[in-house]
């Protein structure tokens, strides 16, 4: 063991101060080779067969190495630099390659399939039965029967298209923070209010200018294309921001992705071509509730035909008012989110700016807190004694009602400079017992929050509110299983398209008067949200709902005719898929510039590839779920029930992949869910 490689220490939490680049690559060498010696000595002949010493040997081998990379991994994404980067490709290659090589090992498949075979396995109990069938399923889908040359093949894609996704999501984040507008004329300003004034003072400051800086992160764009009067400023932001990492804008062929996306969607190609499959949307529903292409199609072209009339009319509506109220003969895309604003404003009176002081972050996140006490019986403590990456992170212990600590979580909210933009939950521990070890399960919570300012705390929009909920609910599905095998513990294993079940649900409290009202607090007088501001809250709720939904369509749409349709002949062919899929559902058509796909993370640098659909997907899973709380909350008067909140953690948030999620949902609700569930949601029912 070397103990002077922070990465390499057994302890219970990463040492986040100590970790230097230098340390990632002889940690990553360091247990690879533990790893192979270990898997060869499991697969030698004469070895026992029993779930002990095939599969418990394998769940901890993993963990070892999980403990060194996980928190790699996350300073990757929350605190970049170019020396770490330097390290972190070609140990992310490895660390693919050996994942494809030890799914190919036909000595390891046939130790695992034994198992599956013996007589007594039906007698092991439920998840020890899931562990090895995901497994025999993974071999198959990492080519184990494959012949060679394609054996060797799948496994250059695997590398080649980890190497992509990372550099995929580098450009992404260099055009992000490579553009930037200093203004110092006030005027320039107006219609943004303090807080975002605020924000982009703030930034001015951290670069020692004076003044305003307008960036790309995400709380300058949305002040800017949400609230500036100045027409040529918003026009300027979704310019360089919808063209980031492409051949197009300020910026044009500088972080360019273009090419990687040709790469990535041929190397998909051929991967599930090699493996049997007709395409990579076929092979991505092998791990999904959605049983076919057809299936998923017919699921967005419903909701399309719904939604698609709606969006229609609402933008009718959007224009006209655009036209007669703010003199904007021809609403352009930069226009949008400005003109929605004022609209929403005119018919339901209501800002956000008129929210953000009932949700400083503060008494959010308390109040978040005292709902999951209310909804599961824990508690979430702080402590100052753990080792952070960041002096804005928090650590929470999470207690059950027993006052026992069971789980842990980082939480780091605010946007800056070296952090990927948007909102996550990520693994740092999983939660595991082999019977001569136990290990708890840990969570990385982060978000990309306006940061406080002087004088004042950070200050939430009601979007904000839903996004911090959401990104909680992923992580109780990590934190509350009862899983203690992790392959299929928590949210791992768990079906793609069913893991945004447990975030989706938890948005609905961010919509319930008695959540509100465990936060919802002036933050200068400690006045109640008012009931009449809530009431305008919600019945602008629904505002824009059909405009909504047939952008999310036209993003799930766009990415599963990618990999649907994709010909080696034709390449990727990804602005004419778009275009495809926009006149299929959107009813809004932005620039021919435009180039949404090149910063389309999710998919060509995430686990949304021919998945994105997943978001509605699960949206109708989670609205159904939370339809049990309502009507609960008929016969008892509140949605806060813990009784159905104890039900919700033990059939669903507790048991991971050890049964399928439909057989939780049904668990859990008593039936299948209900369709009409997600319309009903948006208000289009």
């Amino acid at each position: 063991m070397n103990h002077d490689n922070p990465l390499l220490a057994d302890a219970t939490l990463p040492a986040f101060s100590r970790i230097r680049p230098e340390h990632v690559t002889p940690a990553v060498e360091t247990l690879l080779a533990e790893y192979r010696d270990a898997i060869d000595a499991l697969t030698a002949p004469g070895a026992p067969r029993d779930f002990a010493t095939v599969m418990l040997t394998q769940e901890r081998l993993e963990q070892r190495l999980a403990r060194a990379w996980s928190p790699v991994g996350h300073l990757h994404a929350v605190a970049d630099s170019e020396a770490l980067r330097q390290v972190y490709g070609p140990a992310e290659e490895a660390l693919t390659e050996h994942a494809i090589e030890l799914g190919q090992n036909r000595a390891l498949y046939a130790a695992v399939q034994a198992l599956a075979d013996a007589p007594d396995f039906a007698r092991l109990p439920r998840p020890a039965r899931a562990l090895v069938e995901h497994a025999l399923r993974d071999f198959r889908l990492s080519g184990v029967a494959l012949a060679e040359p394609a054996r060797s093949r799948y496994r250059e894609i695997g590398v080649e298209l980890s190497r992509l996704s990372t550099e995929f999501s580098n450009a992404v984040l260099d055009a992000s923070e490579a553009w930037h507008e200093h203004i110092t004329d006030e005027r320039d300003l107006a219609g943004i209010p303090e807080s975002g004034r605020a924000v982009l003072r703030q930034y001015a400051e951290d670069q020692e200018l004076d003044g305003y800086l307008v960036t790309l992160k995400q709380p300058s764009v949305q002040a800017v294309l949400s609230y500036a009067d100045n027409r040529g400023l918003r026009e300027r932001v979704y310019w360089a921001y919808q063209t980031r990492a492409s051949d197009q804008g300020p910026q044009a062929g500088k972080f360019d992705n273009s090419a990687r996306i040709e790469q990535i969607m041929a190397l998909r190609h051929e991967a599930a071509r090699l493996l049997g499959f007709a395409n990579a949307a076929e092979e991505s529903l092998a791990t999904k509730m959605a049983g076919s292409p057809t299936e998923v199609m017919e699921f967005l072209h419903d909701l399309a035909a719904r939604a698609r009339p709606v969006a229609q009319q609402e933008l009718v509506t959007l224009r006209e008012f655009a036209r007669s109220e703010l003199g904007l003969d021809n609403l352009e895309s930069w226009d949008v989110g400005y003109a929605s604003e004022k609209l929403r404003q005119q018919q339901y009176a209501l800002d956000e700016e008129q929210l953000k002081p009932y949700f400083p972050l503060p008494a959010v996140i308390d109040g978040l807190f005292a709902l999951l006490g209310k909804l599961y019986g824990i508690r979430l403590s702080a402590r100052d004694d753990v080792d952070v990456w960041h002096p804005q992170v928090r650590y929470y212990d999470v207690r059950d009602a027993d006052d026992r600590v069971f789980a842990g979580a980082y939480v780091d909210l605010y946007a800056r400079t070296g952090k990927r933009g948007g909102a996550w939950m990520d693994v740092c521990r999983a939660r595991f017992d082999d019977g001569a070890q136990s290990q708890l399960p840990v969570a990385f919570l982060t978000c990309n929050f306006a940061p406080p300012t002087e004088g004042r705390p950070a200050l939430l929009t009601h979007d904000d509110v839903l996004t911090l909920f959401h990104e909680f609910g992923h992580g109780l599905h990590h934190l509350l299983t009862e899983i203690a095998l992790p392959s299929i513990g928590g949210i791992d294993g768990v079906e793609w398209d069913a893991v945004e079940l447990p975030s989706q649900f938890m948005e609905n409290f961010g919509w319930n008067r008695e959540a509100l009202d465990l936060f919802a607090r002036h933050w200068q007088t400690g006045e109640r949200l008012p009931d009449e501001l809530f009431q305008r809250m919600l019945a602008a709720r629904h505002f824009q709902a059909g405009l909504f939904l047939v952008r999310q369509l036209e993003y799930a749409l766009f990415d599963f005719l990618l990999h649907l349709e994709y010909n080696p002949a034709q390449g990727a062919r990804t602005l004419a898929v778009l275009a495809e899929a926009r006149k299929q559902v959107a009813v809004l058509h932005p620039p021919a510039w435009q180039r949404f796909p090149h910063g389309f993370s999710h998919v060509f640098a995430g686990g949304y590839a021919a998945g994105y659909y997943s978001y509605l997907w699960a949206e109708l899973l989670s609205a159904d779920a939370f339809g049990e709380f309502e009507e609960r909350a008929g016969a008892a008067g509140s949605v806060l029930d813990r009784a159905t909140g104890e039900r919700f953690r033990r059939e669903v948030l507790a048991v991971g992949a050890s049964r399928s999620a439909l057989e939780s949902f049904v668990a859990f609700r008593g039936r299948k869910p209900q369709p009409e569930a997600l319309l009903r949601s948006h208000g289009l029912i």
